[in-house]
């Protein structure tokens, strides 16, 4: 029997994810609102020095973890995964409505679901395959072909989702490594990658708009704090039912600031694709 003390606090791990959505949606607005005047690799850029500044104290604290390293090969595939899909985002959070970007990024998991079956050999029953078909008929129809014009924002989506899915997989062979290290593998590899294309492509940043930019990294690397916690104290499956509610938040924002108010059909495709996720995850097998 489990020991009391070890047991899941769901209701503090929900504070934290909670917390995580309410800031990552806050960086997304303001890179939504800036993104257009900006390369994406220079938001990619400031947002990873700005958060491996924050990382520096503890990176310090914690340096022995990084003595004697194994796998580097993969945290560097991870990496490269995630600065495709984080610059992929911050060009697509631009260019496409807030509700529609974070209903799209739900299907991840579908994905990643395709992908470990292909990748890591994980067996995937026909009810999950059922799901995954059910979630990607949902993004059609929340994302209805038929209105769109010019779709790039929505390109640059569908390359952050495969890329993301590419992270996962390569997180879940780094289940042995220490937080701290993967954190500051991610942090510093996105400044790393990115340096060279934002110098190339460098827009000059009004002084008024520096402490907006600057905002995007303490705001994201706050919000990835918060996230670790949450899944410090809480269950998978309940908290990924709870990620649902950033629907909530980047509707509630998208209306608010940018005057986004989804249609009917999204609402429809967005149900879809929440079934077919809350469905493959709850139902997932242990790895």
């Amino acid at each position: 029997m489990q020991d009391e003390g070890n047991l899941p606090r769901n209701g503090l791990a929900a504070g934290w994810l909670l917390a995580d959505m309410a800031l990552n949606i806050w960086a997304l607005a303001i890179v939504k609102a800036l993104g257009l005047g900006y390369p994406a690799f220079q938001l990619v850029f400031l947002r990873a020095g700005v958060g491996f500044l924050l990382m520096l104290p503890w990176i310090w604290r914690y340096r022995s973890a990084f003595v004697g390293l194994t796998d580097l090969r993969l945290h560097a595939l991870r990496v490269g995964f995630s600065a495709i899909a984080l610059t992929a985002s911050f060009f697509a959070i631009s260019r496409v409505p807030l509700a529609l970007f974070t209903a799209v990024s739900f299907t991840r998991p579908i994905l990643t679901m395709i992908a470990a079956a292909w990748l890591l050999r994980e067996v995937i029953t026909r009810d999950r395959w059922i799901a995954a078909v059910v979630g990607l008929v949902g993004v059609v129809i929340a994302v209805d072909p038929s209105s769109l014009t010019g779709g790039w924002g929505l390109a640059a989506q569908g390359l952050v989702v495969v890329a993301a899915t590419g992270a996962v997989i390569a997180t879940r062979k780094l289940v042995a490594a220490p937080t701290v290290v993967m954190m500051t593998f991610y942090t510093a590899g996105l400044a790393i990658i990115t340096a060279p294309f934002a110098v190339v492509g460098w827009q000059p940043i009004p002084i008024s708009q520096w402490p907006l930019l600057a905002a995007i990294g303490v705001f994201a690397q706050a919000a990835q704090f918060c996230f670790l916690r949450a899944h410090r104290f809480g269950q998978a499956g309940f908290l990924a039912v709870l990620s649902y509610a950033s629907l909530v938040f980047s509707t509630t924002v998208g209306y608010l600031v940018f005057d986004e108010l989804p249609q009917p059909g999204f609402w429809v495709g967005a149900i879809l694709i929440l079934a077919a996720t809350n469905w493959i995850v709850l139902r997932r097998r242990p790895i």
